[in-house]
């Protein structure tokens, strides 16, 4: 029962590590298994997870919120508030953990001005933002992390590729957000947010060191050990915070992969689909099974980072499927009073991929400006 449980709660997990074991029966393991391990990617996830759970055990991100939404006016300035603190935390803090932040205080926040009713469309909104805003940063979401080690862009380099993109996003999302009602807002009462101080600035510092390490200034060993050694003397409970489901993940579909490009008719097979539309195999792959188990998977195939990139992180609208934090917003909505699961979903679909053939649009219109 319990093994059912936890299957229904990581199913991702599940599912890599199945494809990983089979995968060891065409390639027994061996010394060359170490080889598949992106263990810099891993560390620095590992520490960015540890610093985001820091922060919101401080309080920093309930207090932002509180702060910026308590100054709306009008129930649309709130939803545009909240979907746009989803898209530019993202950024930082990766966009599951800014929907895991912000649509719960969506929630707390409609309920208190009596929009209610609006939630189902604020929440969908905050997830379109917070998958596209993440997009713009190595440390965004998973897919942008990895693939920024996996192919040793520049920071220069990365933010090109996805500059324009990202612009493009937030002009969109500003724009959906006129939908929303321009009803005048109940009072949002003062309520004093406390913030631990010490606690905030440890985590600061902190963030500027893995910062430091994804730019590569500093090596990743020393970042785990700076991180180990200082959560060990401030707050060692926070070495167990991380999502260690996500962890495993990567590292079952580092063996999957692995073994994969060591089957020659497998390599060559992957390597046709991708030549030339490495785009749309990763939007495609994304919808299917996700946008982070697609990039692990294809990046072995194509040394095409651009266009790996792009489709993975565009890949992400679409299908609740196509991105972990999706699934997310819809666990946390359908816990809501009054939740319209179904409603939801039709809406969410419509929204995702009106800017998925938008966005795809402008890549094929674009070509190498995009």
């Amino acid at each position: 029962m319990k093994l059912l449980s936890f299957l229904k709660k990581e199913p991702i997990l599940a599912i890599s590590a199945l494809a990983a074991a089979v995968s060891c029966f065409f390639v027994p393991p061996d010394a060359g298994y170490l080889g598949y391990i992106d263990f810099r990617t891993l560390a620095l996830l590992y520490s960015l997870m540890l610093v985001v759970a820091g922060l919101r055990t401080a309080g920093a991100f309930e207090a932002l919120a509180h702060r910026v939404c308590r100054r709306a006016g009008s129930a649309r300035r709130l939803g545009l508030l909240l979907t746009i603190l989803s898209f530019f935390s993202s950024m930082l803090i990766t966009n599951d953990v800014a929907l895991l932040t912000f649509v719960p205080f969506a929630v707390v926040l409609l309920g208190m001005t009596g929009r209610e009713k609006d939630l189902l469309g604020v929440v969908v909104l905050q997830t379109a933002a917070a998958n596209l805003g993440s997009m713009l940063t190595p440390v965004g979401n998973p897919q942008n992390l990895y693939l920024y080690s996996r192919y040793e862009l520049g920071a220069g380099e990365f933010f090109r590729i996805t500059g324009p993109v990202w612009g493009l996003s937030l002009g969109l999302i500003l724009l959906l957000c006129l939908g929303l009602p321009g009803t005048a807002l109940r009072p949002v009462p003062e309520e004093a947010t406390k913030v631990d101080g010490k606690k905030l600035l440890l985590y600061l510092a902190l963030f500027a060191l893995c910062l430091s390490s994804v730019f590569r200034l500093l090596p990743w060993p020393l970042l785990l050990l700076g991180m180990a050694g200082a959560l060990l003397v401030f707050d060692r409970r926070m070495l167990l915070a991380a999502d260690f489901c996500l962890l495993l993940t990567f590292a079952a579909f580092f063996v999957f992969a692995g073994n994969l490009a060591r089957l020659g008719a497998v390599e060559a097979l992957l390597r046709r689909l991708l030549s030339g539309r490495e785009y749309l195999t990763a939007l495609l792959t994304s919808q299917l099974i996700s946008n982070v188990p697609a990039a692990l998977l294809l990046s072995g195939f194509t040394e095409e980072a651009r266009e790996l990139l792009l489709g993975v992180d565009i890949g992400g609208l679409g299908t609740p499927i196509a991105s972990l934090a999706s699934l997310i917003s819809l666990k946390l909505y359908s816990r809501s009073p009054g939740a319209r699961t179904g409603r939801f979903l039709g809406l969410f679909l419509g929204v995702n991929l009106l800017l998925l053939v938008l966005l795809s649009a402008a890549h094929l219109l674009l070509g190498q400006v995009f």
